[in-house]
Order: structure tokens, then C-alpha cells, then sequence
């Protein structure tokens, strides 16, 4: 019997896999955390697809996605960066990813972790929604709205709403998977 999905993941198997085994699973290691607030950055404005297809590139480019290496990046790192084919190239995301990390750095040092500071904003576990068509899910939320809005006061760059969103989405924060997908009760 043929898994039932959500629909936006059907494209291949590239997309399956990510949906099946990480997206809206919930996560709570800083390290994790920290990943897909990277690509989640990298992807604003391109889609999730693009910045899927880049993954690894990025793991490499970004040292493991390592925010202590990241935090020290030299702007000789970043111009190296920017001749990177592997990834987006975009000056301000790279500068965005380098600032980000250092902010990432200060938000542990305040909360212990990075996680219990970002969990707070739905009360520590994951919030359920209903939703049994696509076009329901929203882009962004109040919660998102407000994450936002504190992570930009806390200097963070390229983390808008709509990112935030998917930020939380792809972290378990919330569950969207629609009510007839097989990874929602997982």
C-alpha cells in the first residue's frame, strides 16, 4: 500500500525522503537548530528545493554547519564563500549566516540553550494543527510573527516571518503535515 503524503513533496525522491524522515519531526538539539536556520536563510526568496539539492554542499562550505567556526569566519572565509558554485552565493545570506551564528552563540549563553530560548515561543512542544488541504497552511503565524520579531531585535538577520515559519515547520515546531499524511502521528 502506497504512502499518503502531503502534496507539496511529491516532486521525487529527493523531496519524499526529506518529508518522510526530517520535516515537522521535532527537534531540540542546538546543532540540529542551528542547520536550518542556516538554510532556512539561504532558502528566502529560492525554494526548499533548491537549498535541499544543496545540502551537503553547504555542509561542507559551512563546516558542518559548525556556529562556533562560523561565529570566527575572517572575510577572506567569506570571499571564499562567495566563489562557492556548491551553494547560493549571495553576500548578504553568507554575512547573514556569519552574524547569525555569533547572535546564535549569545541566545545560549542567555537561555542555557539555543532550543529552550526558540521552544518557549510554543510553550515547549509542538503545536497541532488540523489542516487537510495544502492551501490552508499558512506562511506565517502570530508566533512566527513574533519569533521574528525577537530574533530581530537580537540582531539576527534574513529570519523574516515566513522563514521563521518554515523554520518551525521543519523543526517539528509545528506539525502541518495534513490530517491524511502518514508521517503526522509518527
Amino acid at each position: 500500500m502506497e504512502k499518503i503524503r502531503c502534496g507539496w513533496c511529491e516532486k521525487d525522491d529527493l523531496y519524499r525522503t526529506y518529508h518522510d524522515n526530517e520535516w515537522g519531526k521535532p527537534v531540540y538539539d542546538d546543532e540540529t537548530i542551528f542547520q536550518f536556520l542556516v538554510l532556512e536563510s539561504f532558502q528566502a526568496g529560492l525554494s526548499w528545493y533548491t537549498i535541499l539539492k544543496k545540502r551537503e554542499n553547504f555542509k561542507v562550505a559551512f563546516d558542518d554547519f559548525d556556529y562556533n567556526k562560523i561565529a570566527a569566519y575572517s572575510d577572506e572565509k567569506a570571499e571564499e564563500l562567495m566563489q562557492d558554485a556548491g551553494i547560493i552565493r549571495n553576500r548578504l545570506k553568507i554575512l547573514a549566516t556569519i552574524n547569525n551564528a555569533k547572535r546564535f552563540m549569545e541566545v545560549q549563553k542567555e537561555f542555557g540553550t539555543f532550543s529552550k530560548y526558540i521552544w518557549s515561543f510554543v510553550g515547549g512542544k509542538p503545536i497541532v494543527n488540523q489542516f487537510s488541504e495544502l492551501k490552508e497552511v499558512p506562511a506565517t503565524t502570530e508566533i512566527s510573527d513574533a519569533l521574528a520579531i525577537d530574533l530581530k531585535k537580537r540582531g539576527f538577520k534574513f529570519l523574516g516571518s515566513t522563514v521563521v515559519y518554515a523554520h518551525m515547520q521543519a523543526t517539528g515546531m509545528v506539525n502541518d503535515h495534513l490530517i491524511n499524511c502518514w508521517a503526522r502521528n509518527r
